[in-house]
């Protein structure tokens, strides 16, 4: 089993940057991919990016994400850090990480998430 926590929420202004990290421990060996969502009051939660564990030159980002946030993996530690600049008040969220044990399989294990809200 893999667990997953986030880390690094809070509140900014708009413009503004901020680093979230995403600390996996157990059976991580066993990860394919991490993946970064988010869920906002009242809408579904959405993809935001994802990175390859064993290949981080492999990531992808949603459209509304892509230029302005970046994913890396620190593999000392086991952490996949999600840098976010140019935050919009639309960037407001609970942010998620998630872990799939495959390229096809489910996201089969979820931090509890971090809230970050952006002011205008």
């Amino acid at each position: 089993q893999v667990h997953l926590v986030e880390s690094g929420g809070g509140l900014v202004q708009a413009g503004d940057s901020l680093k979230l990290s995403c600390a996996a421990s157990g059976r991580t060996f066993s990860i394919y991919a991490v993946g970064w969502f988010r869920q906002a009051p009242g809408k579904e939660r959405e993809f935001v990016g994802s990175i390859m564990w064993n290949n981080v030159r492999v990531r992808a980002y949603s459209d509304s994400v892509e230029g302005r946030y970046t994913i890396s993996k620190d593999s000392a530690t086991n952490t996949v850090n999600l840098q976010m600049n140019s935050l919009k008040p639309e960037d407001t969220a609970v942010y998620y990480c998630a872990a799939r044990a495959g390229k096809a399989g489910p996201w089969g294990s979820w931090g509890p998430g971090t809230q970050v809200t952006v002011s205008s």
